[in-house]
């Protein structure tokens, strides 16, 4: 895990303690990209439905794909001090992983900016996960999502990061 420092620490609160959007007018624009991913987990049967394209509703992975690209661009609207970014590079990633069984999602979002596209990117793979879900649910109620996390960032004051492995 990272270590938390003082100096960064809660940058959305103020000296009152009170929620704030983080001032970022004064930082350099530079090329920041994020990866997200996520794991979305079910029974063999539902697996190989989805594979065959034998769902009730469509195309689950196309639909799926779509949902997260969709939301990434929403993001600041869903996530109240998170600042509008134009996205230049937003690509969402349904791999079938049959040992699962079920899916792998990864979502890369890349800006030029002064904030990083974390947020966008855990937000495009929870809403692909999320629709995936939502295309397969006539198939299966106990469908899983799990392990959404960000792999890496690149760009920007705090520098690189990679999830452990």
């Amino acid at each position: 895990m990272q270590e938390i420092k003082p100096d960064n620490f809660l940058t959305h609160l103020d000296h009152q303690g009170e929620a704030q959007m983080v001032d970022v007018s004064a930082k350099v624009a530079t090329i920041r990209q994020a990866v997200a991913a996520a794991k979305v987990r079910m029974l063999p049967e539902t697996f190989a439905a989805i594979q065959a394209g034998n769902a009730p509703k469509g195309d689950v992975l196309a639909t799926a794909r779509l949902a997260g690209i969709m939301a990434a661009k929403q993001t600041a609207t869903l996530i109240p001090l998170c600042h509008p970014l134009p996205l230049q590079k937003i690509t969402v990633e349904v791999t079938p992983k049959p040992q699962l069984p079920g899916y792998e999602i990864q979502a890369t979002v890349k800006t030029k900016g002064e904030t990083g596209v974390e947020m966008e990117a855990l937000t495009a793979v929870s809403v692909a996960a999320l629709t995936l879900y939502d295309m397969a649910k006539g198939l299966e109620k106990s469908i899983q999502i799990e392990s959404i996390h960000l792999v890496s960032k690149t760009g920007g004051k705090s520098g690189d990061y990679s999830a452990p492995v």
